[in-house]
């Protein structure tokens, strides 16, 4: 069965997994983080070489300030317990999004996670943190630009493989699978320019019940599928 190098996961639901249970939402989103770790075990278990993991976008500021608290306080949590775990089990984490305006505290320990896991090679981890992908790619225009402006590179040398450089994700593999939990049947902003080209999963499940078996599903599914990259079959190509 083929199998991904890369998954990445938008992990949705956590309110409405919290709201059918009438549970506030931090208890869904704290449910969610138990189900992360679980997932990044199921991964690594199933040789994938990469999981990215859509942890907070950049427009999720604009849920109420309470709630923005409580997932910067989930996020210091499961870093501060699970870092260790993570370097001990050879897992390499990575972060994406624009740091600019994150608290001192947060960026610290983004960099800290960063570093320490460095040398590791079992799974890449990348955390996509106040991200979204129109942003990283204005973001990656305005580093095309200012090149430009200071001479380090010509216009006409600008080509698809010097935009993706500039990218958070220079040197990360596109996602072959894109899973989507909840129901919900979008990418909402999440990897617009790596995910061209994705096998795109959306499962009715909300992520906090995200399971083995639920992976399971998802990489059936992608093994079924035929990749294609714009080109033909090759059973049409035969014919």
């Amino acid at each position: 069965m083929a199998t991904p190098a890369h998954i990445a996961i938008i992990m949705d639901g956590n309110g409405r997994w919290a709201k059918a249970r009438g549970l506030p939402r931090l208890a869904g989103h704290r449910a969610g983080v138990e189900a992360l770790r679980k997932t990044v075990r199921f991964v690594g278990d199933a040789g994938v070489p990469w999981l990215t993991v859509y942890a907070f976008s950049s427009e999720n500021w604009a849920r109420p300030k309470s709630e923005v608290s409580d997932l910067m306080g989930l996020l210091k949590i499961y870093i501060r317990r699970d870092l260790a775990d993570l370097h001990q089990n050879g897992v390499r984490v990575h972060v994406i999004g624009d740091r600019e305006g994150l608290a001192p505290d947060i960026r610290a320990l983004l960099q800290e996670a960063e570093t320490l896991t460095a040398g590791n090679g079992q799974l890449n981890l990348v955390i996509a943190f106040n991200y979204g992908g129109r942003d990283e790619i204005a973001r990656a225009a305005r580093k095309l630009a200012e090149a430009v402006r200071a001479g380090a590179i010509e216009p006409d040398a600008i080509d698809e493989a010097a935009f993706a450089r500039c990218l958070d994700t220079a040197e990360m593999p596109d996602p072959d699978l894109v899973i989507r939990t909840s129901g919900e049947v979008r990418l909402s902003n999440f990897l617009p320019w790596q995910a061209a080209y994705s096998e795109l999963v959306f499962l009715p499940c909300y992520w906090p019940d995200f399971s083995t078996a639920d992976l399971d599903e998802a990489l059936k599914i992608f093994a079924a599928r035929e990749r294609r990259f714009g080109g033909a079959a090759a059973r049409d190509v035969a014919s």
